[in-house]
């Protein structure tokens, strides 16, 4: 078996990584800000698409340049290290109300210099009106404005080809990098990066051997770091669903190759470098995947596996098993099918062919709209009635269970349809006015057809939606469908006032803990409500499927949406705004976060969990069913146990069909110390949804959300 090196770091990646991990709050950068301005209003007779264009001209040009002592890779997205810049063409609002309090925020601060905040506040007010946000309010007034079909050409930037492995690994980090500067972009990903440097890697490592292994793992490193360096700032309430600050660099190896119609284990030796090399550094960035199949060696899953072992979150697995067949099925082109990476979190995509997006940008609340299905239509948190029925809990009328699953079936589908308007004003505004020229030129089929990505240039245009609370959704209606209509436990009218009190009082609290104890969980491998809840699920699945986006028949194919469930770190904020719910859940706290149990429902182990997660209906939910999964780090302390968790994924994705998983090693003492000394544990790194963070940069309900999961043995 081949041995990682995982406990060696140079000395300047040391110094470089401690002094990056020990920014506690970063600086926000003006710069990009006044240079945007400046052109926006020098050029106020030219198009968007131009007048963004030559903004980023204008920047890159008069933008600060530094160079830091000792690094191996260069560039830097703005004035300072790790500070963020500020995108005014999207939104100003929220900065012009928050930018004075920026360094107060609990686990998302960010410092702001007087000066900077005087040039904020001089440069705010004149992009009032004309921001993405301000249009998408306009949009939602005047609902009969047509869709604005906009054809131009992107420029290509030409490049010289890299001859050396250093040279093509520096090439991908500027390419990222005004990737990053061209858009306020999330999730902006490296793809199958063993696969395309590998050309590079052997002739200089390899047959030349004028690179050492060595030297080539501390490149890494340093573009791994650079990368720890981008950043974004974000409103409050963003902040809280993306908690960490994550950017979602994702970096995919494994996986196989279509070599003469015939799949190939795509295994190489770069691979094993660009693991181990994140192995050692145990940063939040880059967010690495590993594509798993059925012939992945077992020297190739135990060195990930001592990864795993390392505590930071890394590598998740995606499984080419399900992957590959259902973009096939979709109508992607097969060698273009086993060419898909992970992107962002946990969603797929061919890289340089797809649009600008995997991922939704509504959430759906599905123990709300549960919730809403219980009680005639009526919204628990707000009190209103968006699409009212006739049955309801408070009313005692339901007659049967299956009119509990139609009042479901209902409001699910109605507030799918819902989601998607948003998501077309939404589209629509930033197609108007956000044209990603540099990103669209670097597309395949864009150039060709004088389009955008956002205007339909892709080759491949699919959109996952976006779901909170699955959990809660399977075991809340597991728990009525037994007590209530089954059993006849607990009267309707009862359970409403339950929830309505927020089981407060002596009777109400028993009734919740016959609610908790007494009804199924998902988590536990039982077929009576993970068979419910993948029930409930498939209604969505079938009306999400229904729906096109703005891209639909203007060249990609797809221009369809399909299921996700990487609910990032929505599940805390979401949770707040939610009443209590009939699995026995107190209002205002988290829901379950992506297709992961509830936190301290799983009692029956990890293989108990996946069991269940295999029955959700994963061959539909193209944008990625997340499943994290938390294990002592007594549990991987010896040489078995490290081939009992290999032999678990082995079963997690070839008898269970899994789509996603990914490991928390951390033990909860060590979270509570880290939350009562963060100073002493800046370094720590969880995995938090489908990314990891450092832990003391989490919110303290972030923190709290974690230290709750279900901590598992082997």
């Amino acid at each position: 078996m081949t041995t990682l090196k995982l406990d060696t770091l140079s000395d300047r990646i040391k110094a470089h990584k401690n002094a990056l991990v020990h920014i506690v709050k970063p600086p926000v950068c003006t710069e990009r800000a006044q240079h945007y301005t400046e052109m926006y209003q020098q050029h106020l007779d030219k198009p968007i698409p131009v007048r963004r264009a030559l903004a980023l001209a204008h920047h890159l040009a008069n933008r600060t340049i530094w160079i830091k002592h000792d690094e191996l890779i260069i560039g830097n997205q703005a004035s300072e290290v790790r500070a963020a810049p500020i995108f005014p063409e999207y939104t100003v609002s929220w900065i012009e109300k928050e930018i004075d309090d920026l360094a107060d925020r609990p686990g998302a601060g960010f410092a702001v210099s007087e000066e900077n905040k005087r040039v904020l506040h001089e440069v705010c007010p004149w992009w009032r009106g004309q921001t993405v946000q301000d249009r998408c309010y306009g949009m939602f007034t005047d609902e009969q404005k047509g869709l604005l079909a906009m054809a131009e050409n992107c420029d290509l930037i030409a490049h010289q080809p890299p001859q050396t492995f250093w040279q093509a690994l520096q090439l991908c980090y500027f390419i990222q990098l005004i990737l990053q500067i061209e858009s306020n972009g999330h999730s902006v990903s490296f793809g199958r990066m063993d696969q395309y440097l590998y050309p590079y890697y052997r002739r200089d490592v390899e047959l030349n051997q004028t690179l050492d292994r060595e030297h080539a793992i501390e490149m890494l490193h340093s573009c791994w770091l650079k990368l720890l360096e981008v950043n974004k700032i974000r409103s409050g309430s963003h902040s809280k669903a993306s908690a960490g600050s994550p950017l979602y660099q994702n970096v995919t190896i494994g996986g196989q190759n279509l070599v003469d119609g015939q799949p190939m284990d795509a295994v190489n030796p770069l691979s094993y470098a660009i693991l181990e090399s994140c192995g050692r550094l145990r940063s939040t960035q880059p967010n690495l995947s590993v594509r798993y199949h059925a012939g992945m060696s077992n020297d190739f899953l135990d060195a990930c596996v001592q990864v795993i072992r390392c505590g930071f979150g890394m590598p998740a697995f995606n499984n080419d098993e399900i992957v590959i067949p259902e973009f096939i099925k979709l109508g992607i082109e097969p060698q273009d099918a086993y060419d898909y990476a992970a992107i962002g979190c946990i969603e797929t995509a061919v890289g340089g062919k797809w649009g600008y997006r995997c991922t939704g940008m509504s959430f759906i609340n599905f123990a709300r709209v549960m919730l809403a299905a219980l009680e005639g239509g009526r919204d628990a948190t707000s009190g209103k009635v968006f699409l009212p029925q006739e049955k309801a809990l408070s009313a005692g009328n339901f007659n049967n269970f299956d009119e509990v699953m139609d009042a479901w079936d209902t409001q699910i589908r109605y507030y799918t349809r819902k989601s998607i308007e948003i998501e077309y004003v939404v589209d629509t505004m930033l197609e108007e006015n956000v044209h990603d020229i540099l990103c669209s030129a670097l597309v395949d089929d864009c150039i060709e057809r004088a389009k955008s990505i956002k205007q339909g240039g892709a080759k491949y245009d699919w959109v996952s939606g976006l779901q909170v609370g699955i959990a809660n959704l399977g075991n809340s209606l597991a728990a009525v469908k037994k007590l209530v209509f089954e059993q006849g436990a607990i009267g309707q009218q009862q359970l409403a006032a339950a929830l309505a009190d927020d089981f407060e009082g002596l009777t109400h609290e028993q009734l919740r803990q016959r609610l908790i104890n007494g009804a199924p969980k998902y988590g536990n491998d039982d077929d009576t409500v993970d068979m419910l809840l993948a029930r409930a699920y498939q209604t969505y699945i079938d009306e999400l499927k229904q729906y096109h986006n703005p891209r639909y028949g203007r060249g990609p194919v797809g221009g369809n949406y399909y299921a996700g469930t990487s609910s990032i770190s929505a599940n805390v904020p979401f949770g707040a705004q939610t009443m209590a719910t009939p699995d026995g859940r107190k209002a205002h706290t988290p829901l379950a976060e992506g297709a992961s149990p509830a936190s301290g429902t799983d009692h029956l182990g990890p293989t108990a969990v996946i069991g269940s997660v295999g029955k959700l209906p994963t061959a539909a939910i193209l944008g990625g069913v997340l499943l994290n999964q938390k294990l002592n780090p007594a549990t991987l302390e010896n040489e078995s146990d490290k081939q009992k968790l290999m032999i678990l994924l082995r079963t997690f994705f070839e008898v269970h069909k899994g789509w996603h998983i990914q490991y928390n090693i951390v033990s909860r003492e060590t979270l509570l110390e880290a939350k009562k000394h963060p100073d002493q544990y800046r370094d720590l790194v969880v995995r938090v949804a489908g990314y990891s963070a450092f832990f003391t940069a989490l919110s303290p309900d972030a923190q709290d959300d974690i230290i709750a999961r279900t901590e598992h043995m082997l």
